[in-house]
């Protein structure tokens, strides 16, 4: 068989694995799960494990991605995770089942494309809650729920929150709890119930871990511990799930030894940085063909033991391989475990294989 590299090999059975015990440890506190298929650009086999998991709905936050998914006929809904751009809500309105929304204005052109397209939507209003990414800033609910109730085709459908995501502010249960109220405050201006609490996402399950999550929160929407086991707002592995279920491939083109600081006048490297050199006389390095135009390389964990990344270009990774045995040479494959920033640019990159194993 022709392999091409740089490459992500993926476990479907571990991914499925962990899809199914998020579900259950969710399901033991009455909370449903979104299925958060971004990391690996929805990937079929991926999502179809998500499905196949439990996930009661399947969300991805570029459009393009939910079309895609659209066409795998799983029978489940499909949530836009990222607020929508208003150059886009016409293909959300025929694509996406529900939408996150944050502005008194979407909520407007989104009634005004269902109009348009002889259809309804469903919307859960995000509340910013501290972490100052998306969400309607605390107590300044009514501009959009006087939109909700302008617009006879949009019905909201619930509340949701984000965490960590921009601001590294951590779910708690009194910021949860603040996410109730806002909503039963929601409930009361619109007159009818919102059946979603959307507490967050991977980082929140530590408090289902240990027996915090208020009562009422009743759905999370998770991608990184269904795909890698791992919590990074928590810095932490998730120790009932499985980790390194997803490795890049790439291919040694050089194995030098070489000084370790550069000969010669310093200037900045090709991305701006000045980086910083430790003189530790010649060392074997190897270069990888994958790079900065692929993946972030600070959240690639070399499999071998006694490699480590020193650093890259765009396309080149380089490693210092000296305590490495037997020595890597040209052509040998080596092996890294990616964190979800890596593999959401490693899923994204066009020059990066994809296989499940």
């Amino acid at each position: 068989m022709n392999v091409r590299y740089p490459r992500l090999l993926v476990s479907r059975n571990k991914i499925l694995e962990n899809a199914a015990r998020v579900v259950e440890r969710c399901a033991r506190s009455g909370i449903s799960l979104t299925g958060v298929a971004k990391g690996v650009c929805a990937r079929e086999p991926v999502v179809r494990a998500m499905a196949e998991g439990g996930c009661a709905e399947l969300g991805d936050s570029r459009i393009d991605n939910l079309a895609s998914i659209r066409t795998m006929n799983l029978g489940l809904p499909l949530l836009l995770l990222r607020i929508p751009m208003p150059s886009e809500i016409s293909l959300v309105v025929r694509i996406a089942d529900r939408t996150l929304v944050s502005m008194a204005e979407t909520v407007s052109v989104i009634d005004r494309e269902c109009r348009a397209a002889g259809k309804t939507h469903e919307v859960v209003v995000m509340a910013d809650l501290g972490d100052l990414r998306e969400g309607v800033w605390m107590g300044r609910m009514e501009k959009i729920a006087a939109a909700l109730k302008a617009s006879p085709r949009v019905r909201c459908v619930g509340v949701g929150v984000n965490f960590g995501c921009f601001g590294g502010v951590l779910p708690v249960p009194e910021k949860l709890e603040q996410l109730l109220s806002i909503g039963k405050e929601l409930e009361r201006s619109l007159e009818y119930p919102l059946p979603v609490y959307s507490g967050g996402s991977t980082s929140s399950l530590a408090l289902l871990e240990n027996g915090t999550m208020p009562a009422g929160i009743n759905n999370l929407r998770v991608g990184e511990a269904i795909l890698i086991g791992a919590d990074v707002t928590g810095s932490r592995d998730i120790p009932w799930l499985h980790q390194r279920t997803v490795c890049l491939e790439a291919e040694v083109i050089e194995a030098y030894r070489k000084p370790s600081v550069p000969v010669g006048p310093l200037g900045l490297d090709a991305f701006g940085g000045a980086p910083v050199f430790e003189d530790r006389g010649e060392r074997l390095r190897a270069i990888a063909a994958v790079g900065r135009q692929d993946v972030r390389i600070e959240g690639l964990t070399p499999e071998l033991s006694g490699a480590v990344i020193l650093g890259g270009s765009s396309d080149h990774t380089i490693i210092d391989v000296e305590h490495v045995r037997p020595e890597p040479a040209l052509g040998d494959i080596m092996r890294f475990f990616p964190d979800y920033g890596a593999l959401l640019a490693l899923s994204t990159s066009p020059y990066v294989a994809f296989d499940v194993v």
